[in-house]
């Protein structure tokens, strides 16, 4: 086996902002795994500094000092060993580990002719997938257009970034409750953006709207705040830069009707430890979200995939498949993205090797 690392910076189609950053092209690493028959997999992850305190520069690292033991796995059960022995080194660099993940579990599903889910002794894909739609804090007229366009394709399901600003955010809420869309849901996310509870819960109170969910209204690891904040708003917490690691259910499992995790494949360090994370969910009864990084290519689509079908039950809600919505151009042809209702519907990879995936000719 050789593995091999590139950065992904595929320019956006105009630029993404929440509270926190704004982004203006993906910012990844690709990982590929080729065996000695020639075959090969491929893998991403998204290094995030604001998430798992991770970059492109720290998760090439991780890379480098560990590749040549990689490239020794012949199995899953190697590579479930090496993950037990040190996970500690993956809590540091989780983004890093998912592409490395992704890539060999790509390599030996094709080399066997299984996909990722019977390489994982999952069930196929079944059915249809559907997605939220999501809106940041641009300026009013890129809330209004784009908001539109996500009416046009009848989205119902919706995450609407907070600015901070009760003006901006009245305004944005008004504009998207007058559009025609028969069942709006709205949840919102904070991306930390309030220091105390009842900061916070002022704020929504001033929104004046029956919201499913808020994300991160707090700062990080706040998690007495954010069970403050949820009973006296009435409404659960959805975590995100809060929850990387399965440990962390020691600070949520006592009172699950506050919580819902938001699973994002690269902040959870790949397909197993996110599987192992919705497992615990579902045995505290707590729901999940299967969240994106922000530009995303259909590699990591492709393996939230594999969770969200895994975990329907508890599932909330599903981020993600933006591809060429967002992108200028997506790492597969065609790329995996939502259509009308935002809906998804992958026949073309059930059963199909590894990830099921055709990689564009330019990668």
């Amino acid at each position: 086996m050789r593995l091999t690392i590139t950065n992904l910076d595929f320019p956006f189609k105009q630029a993404f902002a929440h509270a926190t950053a704004t982004r203006f092209c993906t910012e990844g690493v690709l990982v590929k795994a080729e065996s000695s028959k020639g075959v090969i997999g491929v893998g991403e992850g998204c290094p995030r500094k604001y998430v798992t305190g991770e970059t492109i520069h720290t998760a090439t690292s991780f890379f480098d000092s560990h590749r040549q033991t990689w490239e020794q796995f012949r199995s899953v059960e190697d590579l479930k060993s090496w993950m037990t022995t040190n996970s500690g080194a993956i809590d540091r660099n989780p983004a890093s580990w998912c592409a490395v993940e992704l890539a060999l579990f790509d390599c030996w599903g094709q080399e066997q002719g299984q996909s990722i889910e019977a390489l994982l002794n999952l069930e196929e894909l079944t059915g249809q997938f559907h997605y939220s739609a999501v809106l940041g804090t641009e300026s009013f007229a890129t809330f209004q257009n784009q908001a539109q366009q996500f009416s046009a394709l009848e989205f119902e399901d919706f995450k609407v970034k907070v600015s901070g600003n009760l003006e901006t955010d009245h305004q944005n809420l008004a504009f998207l409750q007058h559009l025609p869309i028969k069942n709006l849901r709205i949840r919102l996310d904070a991306n930390n953006l309030w220091k105390t509870a009842d900061e916070a819960g002022d704020y929504l109170k001033n929104l004046n709207y029956p919201f499913l969910a808020i994300e991160e209204p707090l700062q990080e690891g706040d998690y007495d705040g954010c069970r403050q904040f949820s009973q006296q708003l009435g409404f659960p917490i959805i975590l995100d830069e809060s929850f990387l690691r399965i440990e962390q259910f020691q600070h949520v499992q006592k009172d699950p009707k506050s919580w819902i995790i938001n699973i994002r494949i690269s902040k959870m360090g790949g397909i197993l430890r996110s599987l192992a994370i919705a497992e615990e969910a579902k045995a505290l009864g707590i729901p999940i979200i299967i969240g994106a990084q922000v530009g995303e290519t259909s590699i990591l689509t492709r393996a939230a995939l594999t969770v969200a079908n895994h975990y329907r039950d508890i599932l909330q809600a599903q981020e993600g498949a933006f591809g060429t919505y967002l992108l200028e151009h997506d790492i597969t042809d065609p790329p995996l993205m939502f259509g009308k209702g935002g809906t998804l519907d992958p026949q073309t990879l059930r059963g199909h090797p590894g990830l099921g995936l055709i990689l564009a000719e330019s990668i």
